[in-house]
């Protein structure tokens, strides 16, 4: 895997592997994630509780957000980047909402303000790249590798 070509990359390179770190953990051990996150892991659940479910969608679509996230790294896809810092400041908003109506528990403000935090390094990234002519490639299309094919791989994402 080639290494982040600029600032921005940099930091949805590092939320991309802890995110697929995060979903690996949940899928292979969610007794810890749940922990990590400060909710309840019983001796049993009872008859009607989905938390397991929900923790294995949840676990499974971090992983998966993990590799499009280094996928968006490698071809310094900017487009993705900018789509990501709205994305996770609405994600913070909504994490905090939920702690502050006490709907998740107060340690689930770490989740929040991972997201909302990641957004902010990612914008001044942005800017910080803009400023110094460091994009890495167009807005468009990434670079395209020797094939062609890497400058592909956005443009069919979206579709």
């Amino acid at each position: 895997m080639k290494l982040p070509r600029s600032i921005a990359g940099w930091t949805i390179a590092v939320f991309g592997v802890l995110a697929l770190v995060m979903g690996a953990v949940g899928l292979l051990w969610p007794e810890a994630q749940l922990r990590m996150l400060g909710l309840e892991v019983p001796e049993a659940r009872a008859v009607g509780d989905h938390t397991g479910t929900f923790l294995l969608a949840s676990s499974m679509a971090a992983f998966n957000m993990g590799v499009y996230y280094l996928l968006a790294t490698v071809t310094e896809w900017r487009v993705f980047y900018r789509f990501t810092v709205v994305f996770r400041l609405v994600t913070f908003t909504v994490f905090t909402i939920a702690v502050l109506a006490d709907i998740a528990p107060d340690r689930f403000f770490g989740v929040a303000a991972w997201e909302g935090l990641g957004a902010v390094a990612t914008a001044i990234g942005l800017r910080l790249d803009a400023r110094r002519g460091a994009s890495g490639g167009t807005d468009a299309t990434p670079d395209a590798g020797a094939s062609g094919d890497v400058g592909d791989a956005p443009a069919d994402a979206v579709r």
